[in-house]
């Protein structure tokens, strides 16, 4: 049995992961912001016979503050995490700002997930993995929309934020090397039908299990041990290549500094 935290799993492909998952026997560490919709995910988990424990915990990824006390919950209550999957993501909101400054796509998917694993990564061994949930939509980063000093708008802003995570996944693998855990950025499948797509282009999409049945495999299956670094296609059904941006050494390594000096800033003020 491993035990897998999962962000963003109250629905969408996070939640369709988690099912599977938690139905295979492992322990699974749910998260979402609404304490309300943990207890109804883990009341539907209970339907499943021989299924493994689970746990929740609540925190909203847009303020570092609570990052940072999620994190905290986790180490507490466990020395050993076996699979990381930063799953929670979001394309478009109604302020775009959160209240640390930033903005909030790159806040929720770039910066948050580093913030996390580098966070965890005492509970990870060499034989742990993070699985990050990139895009085919992937542009290159503006350095001033990465800190919150240029607003843009909700298609490049995803498209850059998902670069930025491919980039630091590839990036971290890199410093960490045999030390570290294994680190994979999936684009688990183009227009799925989570509440993402069905918002942003008002689509139903595609089914939710062909995510789901990636990132299964990503946290379990040996094809994925010694991938640290690379990035899975599930259009292509492949390993496959990134923007270019996330195969320049010198780029990823770049925007890990911009990230850490961005948190040192946000969570010292």
């Amino acid at each position: 049995m491993k035990t897998i935290l999962i962000t963003g799993s109250t629905d969408g492909i996070g939640l369709e992961t988690a099912r599977k998952l938690f139905s295979l026997g492992h322990r699974v560490l749910l998260h979402g912001r609404s304490q309300e919709k943990l207890r109804a995910v883990i009341e539907t988990l209970q339907d499943f016979p021989g299924s493994g424990p689970v746990e929740s915990y609540v925190a909203d990824l847009s303020r570092l503050v609570e990052v940072e006390s999620f994190a905290a919950a986790i180490l507490e209550k466990h020395d050993h995490l076996d699979v990381i999957i930063n799953n929670a993501g979001v394309y478009s909101a109604p302020v775009a700002t959160t209240s640390d400054g930033l903005d909030l796509r790159f806040a929720v998917n770039t910066i948050v997930p580093y913030l996390l694993t580098k966070r965890l990564l005492p509970l990870l061994n060499t034989e742990g993995r993070v699985i990050n949930l990139s895009s085919a939509a992937q542009s290159p980063v503006e350095l001033e929309a990465l800190r919150g000093n240029r607003p843009i708008n909700d298609g490049e802003a995803y498209a850059q934020s998902k670069l930025a995570l491919t980039m630091w996944t590839g990036g971290l693998a890199a410093s960490l090397g045999d030390i570290g855990p294994t680190l994979i950025a999936v684009n688990p499948g183009s227009f799925l039908g989570s509440k993402m797509v069905k918002e942003a282009y008002g689509m139903a999409g595609k089914d939710l299990s062909i995510g789901a049945n990636i990132l299964t495999r990503a946290a379990l299956d040996d094809e994925f041990a010694n991938a640290s670094g690379k990035y899975f296609d599930n259009d292509a059904e492949e390993f496959g290549y990134p923007h270019p941006d996330a195969l320049n050494a010198t780029k990823m390594a770049n925007l890990i500094v911009e990230i850490e000096a961005i948190l040192s800033a946000k969570l010292s003020a």
